[in-house]
């Protein structure tokens, strides 16, 4: 690491992908789930929610020869591996599962997974595209208000110290403008300026922060691009555009805990998503909570004489239970938001009460 400045996109992109001592990229590190627990490592359930997903696509797309399961952002290959252990054998001959993750592949992982650094060819893919807490690490820019009220790019050094930069300008302005606040309307040049990426009434505010979330509207694009039918799903920390945290969300995760955001290589570098920002056209939006209760995921506790019945049973049960608990709680991980992209017309609507 080197301890020169650089706007935080740079920077992220060093700290967690660097070739040698990258967070994610480091030879034999823990791989997400020694830091932080995402779905996945909740409980199996969130496998078997996918694999039923799975198979809503691929009777939706009438039962392909070669049917896809790209899990993108695959960590050690946790996802994969729960829906191969659940799916029914006929589903799973035809199953081409495929793992998009810059780290190298883990020791012991099923041979059938396809474990690849960068997404499928445009076009090549056939079948449900799935990226759990991907968007989220795709690193970006982080901007603030100065004593002016101008939003300027932060620059940070490896330690975590950071500064204020030049004006934000362009592609990155006109970003802005459009998705972190309500648009203020166009200047007499009809152009946008580092003074037009907030609001009216944000502008002249000291100290506000955002993170400029168009890296991840293009990867998010790309993704999609690989199917040449199907579905691609998202899932992720999400805001909504009028409802977007003023000082952002830029933080770190470390053993656990979250911690300051050093861009060094110790810790792990997010920020949330703004997904309606990814949406394209057809794109369905639901809550993590909406859509696992669609796939069968019910928090409800057993009924309790099934304890004098089937006591065995009933603690399996009751354990199942509270993980669809945790798993859909609105104030948690099923406050998360779910963005679906349906590519060819035959696998919209997979999550509504038709579709289901």
């Amino acid at each position: 690491m080197t301890n020169e400045w650089c706007g935080w996109r740079e920077a992220t992109e060093r700290a967690l992908y660097g070739p040698d001592d990258g967070f994610y990229t480091r030879p034999g590190g823990p791989g997400p789930a020694g830091h932080f627990r995402t779905s996945v490592h909740v409980s199996g359930l969130y496998a078997g929610a996918v694999a039923t997903l799975l198979r809503r696509v691929d009777a939706a797309l009438g039962h392909p020869d070669e049917l896809a399961l790209v899990d993108v952002g695959a960590g050690r290959g946790e996802l994969l591996t729960g829906v191969l252990a659940v799916l029914p054998g006929e589903v799973a001959a035809r199953l081409r599962p495929c793992a998009v993750e810059r780290a190298a592949r883990p020791g012991g992982l099923d041979p059938r997974i396809d474990w690849r650094g960068e997404l499928p060819a445009p076009g090549s893919v056939t079948g449900l595209l799935f990226a759990n807490e991907w968007l989220d690490n795709v690193p970006v820019d982080v901007v603030e208000t100065d004593a002016d009220g101008v939003p300027r790019r932060v620059l940070v050094r490896a330690d975590g110290t950071e500064r204020l930069g030049g004006p934000v300008d362009g592609a990155d302005a006109e970003w802005l403008r459009r998705w972190w606040a309500p648009p203020p309307g166009p200047d007499a040049t009809g152009g946008t300026t580092a003074s037009d990426a907030l609001s009216p009434e944000l502008r002249g505010s000291p100290g506000l922060r955002a993170e400029i979330g168009r890296p991840r509207d293009e990867a998010w694009a790309q993704a999609v691009r690989t199917l040449r039918a199907g579905l691609a799903v998202a899932a992720d920390y999400a805001h909504e555009r009028g409802d977007r945290p003023p000082f952002g969300t830029l933080t770190g995760f470390r053993d656990g805990r979250e911690v300051s955001p050093v861009p060094d290589g110790s810790c792990d570098i997010t920020a949330h998503v703004a997904l309606d920002a990814c949406a394209g056209p057809s794109a369905e939006r639901l809550t993590q909570r909406e859509a696992l209760h669609a796939l069968g995921v019910d928090g409800r506790r057993p009924p309790l004489a099934l304890a004098a019945t089937d006591p065995s049973g009933y603690v399996r049960a009751l354990g199942s239970a509270g993980s669809a608990a945790e798993l859909t709680d609105p104030a948690g991980l099923g406050g998360f938001g779910w963005l679906l992209e349906p590519v060819g017309g035959a696998c919209a609507g997979l999550l509504t009460a038709g579709g289901a």
